[in-house]
């Protein structure tokens, strides 16, 4: 177990992940990259911007310095949004001691390199330090609230995979070890995809019906690329995958869900994406996801769909229209 870490992003997940670590007795430091909003959080022990109406650890170090951001730090879990993730890293590489491990939380797939967090964090923080994946079910406001959650830790050396887990498993937050970190972070990654479709089957009203199909039929297309891609099979039928991708399309409070009701209901994507101050992750990431379908020959409708729709090539109904009137062919 870690006894001293810094969080690298202040974001809703950033901030939760530190309320997880104080409450096991970890020594945590919270970095933010803009220092007037660190001390306005360090004055209100909230943060209003990402995660309003949950008080911040009294024990909770906050800083926007690069330097003492990394005081002691035995790991340091990634918490940038991914488009941000390459630039943020870049500026703090200097400064992370040498060796320290790095556990990524970040959900997504990079614009134009296409690569997952942990393959920008190595490319620009080297292979001599070791890197993990922390993902699952895990809307932020629900974990402030300290509702029963899980969360799948992946990393190819078991033994870290487990130090990470006994330094945030909780009484209400149970973590479980893996070493699949291709299959966890794709599946995190393509699962905000299948959720804009989902908020959009509620912006229209389609019914359960529809979006149980979506869920399957999502599922199926994030199984097909991530095998396509070195992952296990296996892998997406448990947390990171079926589990996440469950609440990310049926919760009301998830960014990618809502982004695709506000679509269903007529708004375009830049309305719809200005109505929120946070990352809505699965917009760059559907891009990526299909040029990485195109590269490795998957077939992916429902994620051709819904970049169709956010550009302004199709509405929801026909886009839908189109996916029914698919050529039939057997479910497997």
């Amino acid at each position: 177990m870690f006894k001293t870490v810094t969080i690298i992003g202040d974001g809703g997940m950033g901030s939760v992940c530190a309320m997880l670590l104080c409450e096991n007795g970890v020594r945590t430091t919270l970095w933010g990259h803009e220092a007037a909003y660190v001390a306005e959080m360090t004055g209100k022990r909230e943060n209003v911007r990402f995660l309003p109406g949950y008080p911040l650890p009294d024990s909770l170090r906050l800083e926007a310095d690069d330097v003492r951001a990394f005081d002691q730090a035995e790991l340091v879990v990634s918490a940038v949004p991914c488009q941000f993730l390459r630039k943020t890293w870049q500026r703090l590489a200097e400064y992370i001691p040498p060796g320290v491990p790095v556990v990524s939380v970040t959900k997504g797939i990079e614009i134009g390199s296409l690569q997952r967090p942990t393959e920008i964090l190595r490319q620009v923080l080297g292979a001599d330090r070791p890197y993990a994946v922390l993902s699952g079910p895990t809307i932020a406001d629900e974990l402030a609230q300290r509702l029963p959650a899980t969360a799948t830790v992946a990393c190819e050396d078991i033994e870290l995979a487990c130090a990470i887990q006994q330094t945030f498993n909780t009484t209400m937050f149970r973590v479980y070890t893996h070493d699949d970190c291709v299959g966890v972070e794709l599946a995190g990654a393509m699962k905000n995809v299948i959720a804009i479709a989902a908020g959009a089957i509620d912006g229209i009203g389609a019914g359960d019906n529809a979006k149980a199909a979506l869920l399957c039929r999502g599922l199926a297309e994030i199984q097909r690329l991530g095998v396509a891609m070195g992952a296990r099979e296996k892998t997406f039928t448990g947390l990171s995958g079926l589990g996440d991708l469950v609440t990310t399309c049926i919760s009301p409070m998830g960014r990618n869900r809502s982004f695709g009701e506000r679509l269903g209901r007529g708004m375009t994507a830049d309305d719809a994406l200005a109505t929120t101050q946070s990352v809505v992750e699965g917009v760059p990431t559907c891009k990526a996801v299909l040029e990485l379908a195109q590269r490795h020959h998957v077939e992916m409708p429902i994620t051709e769909a819904i970049y169709a729709v956010i550009h302004g090539h199709k509405d929801i109904r026909g886009a839908i229209a189109d996916l029914m009137g698919r050529e039939l062919k057997g479910e497997f």
